[in-house]
């Protein structure tokens, strides 16, 4: 399974929603402090990019050498319509600064020194240290992952729904005559999982890992081929 500093390394350099909120910055007038872009640094810090007159370039300016704490908010939504929809969340805190002569003209590069960070997703909940999350690296099928679910469930539904098979004989025989709907969730290198909806609005998740940790979508078409060939059989 992929480690607590993998799946916030993940989030973090996703595409998923993430929101900047510096303590004592008075926003009530002012959009929210969404960055422009995301990356992680060797050392393991983040920069984050902003337009020049945003408030938290204002904020990190005029702080100079003072330190100034801020908290990156992320939420991981599944792209597939599916009952609790919210996969989960990561919260990075650190001091913040501006590193000028990093962006554009009109844009500031902000750092943020990593300090700690949390995570409650679809695995459970973890702090993450410094040097964990300096060592991560994103899962590779991240950048491809909302693409490939969303073809999972329109193109493959009869497909995904012979998975309950794989839970065991009980499970199988409540599929049989309940007949939920199966809904891909979320997709990493190890595995696949899915959640089975039900008529009544009941759902669970199930977890399929692949026989072996797959690097690139082309090794991912042979482990979902291999998946759906033992839920036929």
């Amino acid at each position: 399974m992929p480690s607590a500093a993998e799946r916030t390394r993940t989030l973090v350099q996703s595409t998923c929603s993430a929101l900047l909120v510096v303590p004592g910055l008075d926003l009530a007038r002012a959009e929210p402090l969404v960055p422009d872009s995301r990356s992680v640094g060797p050392e393991g810090d983040l920069f984050l990019e902003f337009p020049a007159d945003s408030p938290a370039v204002r904020a990190a300016t005029h702080a100079q050498g003072d330190e100034l704490t801020a908290v990156l908010e992320i939420t991981d939504v599944a792209p597939v319509s599916v009952p609790h929809r919210i996969r989960g969340r990561a919260w990075v805190s650190g001091w913040l600064t501006s590193v000028p002569g990093l962006a554009e003209p009109g844009r500031m590069m902000l750092r943020l020194e990593f300090g700690e960070a949390y995570v409650d997703d679809l695995w459970g909940a973890e702090d993450i240290e410094a040097e964990d999350f300096r060592d991560a690296a994103p899962d590779p099928l991240a950048g491809h992952e909302a693409e490939l679910l969303q073809h999972l469930h329109s193109a493959h539904d009869d497909q995904m729904r012979t998975l309950c098979g794989l839970l065991g004989e009980r499970t199988a025989r409540a599929c049989s005559s309940h007949q939920p709907t199966a809904v891909p969730v979320a997709l990493d290198r190890f595995g696949l999982r899915v959640r089975f909806v039900e008529d009544k609005g009941s759902c669970f998740d199930a977890r399929f890992e692949f026989p072996e940790p797959v690097r690139d979508v082309t090794e991912l078409r042979r482990a979902m081929h291999t998946l759906f060939e033992a839920a036929a059989s």
